[in-house]
């Protein structure tokens, strides 16, 4: 098809036309992909560009006008260019297209067929048979709304009819968030009997719901379920190497390669709604906090509501409920009654009185922020934002720069990834587009009338960036008890800004990790930011920041690094003791071997006063809330290099500062769509943000 195009618009004159100037194409996640993952054909065509709408002559870099063996016919050195030039030759080269394609539909529509009934032999010539998604999924919510995505895709669901067993040597992916990940026996694990090492079959639940792989749109499936692997040896791909939906939206999947499924009793679904409503009898209402991204939406939804979060897990009417568990008191259960079928979400209406300590769920007025150079990452927060019904109000860094009382205001204000990290970040953000020539409006007016769509952000200027004074401001919302969420990037600006001791950003030095699914753990159970979770979690990671926490006050280590001599050199081989002559020899006293968490902020007992005196008290100490798995356990899905450097490293950190709190991400919690899984680490943060004390030892203290 490209040789067709390229032969039509040479015929006709038109310079510069070649193909083979690929990139990777290894991330499904441009329009293309919709052909793609549909038996058909997507086309990416790039035409030269010229950052704006003005005619202007170019001068193209010698590497581009080069006659190579793809290219006989290069552009010209230089040429007048233009917007409407792009769009001519772009118009041009799809009519041609089409045209090929209408010329030889027959072909087309045979390869369209072909495609697709390789896909339903899919199940049977490579596997696997299917995937299935357990009833008993903690998450019903999310687990409906990835099931409805496939069926909006065109991928067929089924749901069993009765309870499945799949036999002991079945292949199975495991289950995001537990421990059931694939495992091989260690080699220095004791010795079990046979019958002990044998595993046990997995036992489908009736009512799960299965993606069978004898489908026309199985691959689409398989593909997105699947977990992906990047060699480092390829040339370094242009976007996210991994991105398994089913481990970064928290739902459990079970990859099944016995054919035999086929054969179960299922039914064909069309749209899934999980139940929702009221089981029980008495004036206390109870919601399981699972982390499913409705219940952000009823509290917002009944903001007049009285919602308290319950402090630890405990146990009503035989049922065990975890921290964070939603009590609405005297509530009106009609309404109540409503909103949950509605949303898909079980309440338990009790007469006992809950014995746990509670704290009031907010209802946060929340702002997220946007410069005026790129809003691409905050419209992925934006996008669940609305999507749930979560209000908030969108403002720029050159807002935040002339608002001085921004307590008054917000609750919480979230940065979403914004510019480079580092200190180099800071300064960008700080100074944003240059203060120079006359103000830049970014406003609807009779010439441009189309520029700001209703509820989006105008200014009358969008030079200056944050600046000095915005910083500050930033700074006094925290100290005066609001919540600043950092991401990735963004996480350099309240530590280089001076809102947080005992905590380091800086860039990864060697690593590399484009876009990539990755292993926590969480790394304090008592957290208000972790409410509803289990105890691993995967993430979406890119290439950094690498979050420190700790005073670097010195102390033995856990141990000497991987490889490296632990003696002196002297008499004796390598594993012998170091002996100093002169004197009777005392072996050393062995280090104490501490967890991450415990190394981060231990303070030696003979630490100096006057550097004891920096250390900030307890209660205004970094707390890690999730941190990264060890490096052997790291990656699911996509690549990652030199993995030491985040392994066992901070991802989320909360820090308090004054009243308030700052909380950084190293991860990406609202990501392309994908990262359903870690959104309630920012509505947990959001919901608790005037109690994320609770769980501390601060607080057990008072």
């Amino acid at each position: 098809m490209a040789h067709h195009e390229i032969e039509e618009m040479t015929k006709r004159g038109v310079i510069g036309v070649w193909t083979h100037g690929f990139y990777d194409g290894w991330a499904p996640n441009y329009l293309l992909s919709i052909a793609n993952n549909h038996n058909s054909i997507g086309r990416f065509y790039e035409t030269f560009g010229n950052g704006g709408a003005d005619t202007r002559v170019r001068t193209l870099r010698p590497p581009d006008t080069r006659r190579e063996w793809y290219r006989p016919n290069p552009p010209l050195p230089k040429v007048k260019w233009s917007a409407r030039d792009n769009i001519n030759m772009q118009e041009s080269a799809i009519l041609l297209g089409m045209n090929n394609v209408a010329s030889s539909g027959e072909k087309f529509l045979n390869n369209f067929y072909l495609k697709s009934k390789r896909s339903v032999g899919k199940a049977r010539a490579e596997g696997p048979a299917a995937w299935v998604f357990p009833a008993d999924d903690a998450r019903p919510a999310e687990q409906a709304s990835l099931l409805n995505l496939f069926e909006l895709q065109g991928v067929e669901v089924h749901r069993l009819e009765k309870e499945w067993r799949i036999p002991a040597a079945q292949e199975s992916l495991g289950e995001p968030g537990t421990d059931q990940e694939k495992t091989a026996e260690k080699p220095d694990a004791p010795a079990k009997s046979k019958e002990a090492k044998k595993p046990a079959e997995t036992i489908i639940p009736a009512g799960s719901y299965v993606v069978r792989m004898d489908q026309p749109y199985s691959r689409l499936a398989d593909m997105t379920l699947d977990t992906q692997y990047y060699s480092p040896r390829d040339p370094r791909s242009y976007d996210d190497t991994g991105w398994s939906l089913g481990a970064l939206r928290n739902v459990k999947t079970t990859r099944v390669t016995d054919l035999a499924i086929l054969n179960a009793a299922m039914q064909k679904m069309g749209r899934i709604d999980p139940p929702g409503g009221i089981e029980g009898q008495g004036k206390t209402l109870l919601i399981q906090h699972n982390t499913d991204n409705t219940l952000a939406t009823l509290r917002f939804r009944l903001p007049s509501v009285p919602m308290e979060a319950a402090e630890d897990s405990f146990e009503a009417d035989g049922i065990r409920f975890k921290a964070g568990s939603f009590i609405i008191r005297n509530a009106d259960r009609p309404q109540l009654e409503k909103a949950a079928r509605d949303l898909g979400i079980k309440l338990h209406a009790t007469s006992a009185t809950p014995s746990v300590s509670t704290h009031p769920l907010a209802v946060p007025r929340l702002a997220l922020v946007h410069n005026w150079q790129n809003t691409q990452n905050d419209g992925w927060f934006r996008i669940p934002m609305e999507e749930l019904k979560v209000p908030y109000t969108y403002v720029a860094d050159t807002w935040l720069r002339e608002t001085t009382l921004l307590r008054e205001k917000f609750d919480v204000i979230i940065l979403p990834p914004m510019g480079g990290g580092g200190p180099a970040g800071l300064s960008v953000a700080l100074r944003g587009l240059p203060m120079r020539g006359d103000p830049r409006p970014w406003k609807n007016t009779s010439e441009t009338p189309n520029f700001v769509a209703p509820g989006l952000d105008s200014t009358d200027d969008i030079r200056g960036g944050l600046g000095y004074q915005g910083l500050a401001n930033l700074e006094r919302f925290v100290r005066e008890g609001g919540l600043l969420m950092a991401v990735q990037t963004s996480a350099s600006l309240p530590v280089a800004g001076g809102m947080t001791e005992m905590v380091n950003v800086a860039d990864a030095r060697a690593m590399q990790a484009p876009g990539s699914v990755v292993l926590s753990t969480i790394d304090d159970k008592k957290s208000p930011i972790t409410y509803g979770y289990d105890d691993k979690l995967y993430v979406y990671f890119r290439q950094g920041p690498v979050i420190t926490v700790g005073g670097n006050f010195g102390g033995p280590e856990a141990e000497e690094s991987a490889g490296s001599p632990s003696r002196s050199s002297g008499r004796g081989t390598a594993s012998d003791p170091d002996i100093i002559q002169g004197r009777p020899y005392e072996p050393p006293e062995k280090p104490v071997r501490r967890s991450p968490h415990e190394q981060e902020l231990y303070v030696p007992e003979d630490l100096p006063d006057f550097v004891r005196f920096a250390i900030p008290p307890k209660d205004q100490q970094p707390r890690v809330v999730l941190r990264f798995a060890a490096e052997k356990d790291l990656l699911l899905s996509g690549m990652i290099t030199g993995g030491n450097e985040i392994a066992e490293k901070p991802a989320v950190v909360d820090v308090p500062h004054g009243r308030g709190h700052v909380v950084l991400f190293a991860n990406n919690p609202m990501w392309r769509g994908e990262t359903m899984g870690s959104y309630f680490l920012v509505f947990n943060a959001m919901l608790n943000f005037d109690h994320l004390d609770v769980g501390t030892a601060a607080v057990k203290s008072k």
